[in-house]
């Protein structure tokens, strides 16, 4: 009885960690900081549809990126990395199109 217990203890305990492994809170907290900067380019007008599409589409792939990476529950600091690279892009193209001469013309 006493093994068993300890079996399961050490089954939830590795089931745990590589859970533990496949959270990404601070991806999610960045996706979410630049989801919001677009909505607030496109209420303040910075941003038009087709930028917006742009942006949006990037975002997207980031998402999917991340969903494949914790697909087997365990995100790699090599996912991590190349996410985080993916973010800085769009991070960079986010600016860029709110900083250009092109705006919504139509709010």
């Amino acid at each position: 009885m006493g093994q068993i217990l300890l079996a399961v203890s050490a089954l939830l305990l590795a089931t745990g960690t590589a859970y533990a492994q496949a959270e990404t809170p601070g991806i999610d907290q960045r996706q979410a900081n630049q989801e919001q900067r677009i909505e607030q380019g496109i209420a303040s007008g910075q941003l038009n549809q087709r930028e917006t599409n742009r942006l949006e589409r990037e975002q997207t792939r980031i998402n999917r990126m991340e969903d494949r990476a914790k697909a087997d529950g365990v995100v790699t600091k090599r996912e991590r990395s190349k996410i985080n690279h993916a973010q800085n892009r769009a991070s960079r193209d986010i600016y860029r199109q709110k900083h250009d001469a092109q705006t919504n013309r139509h709010r």
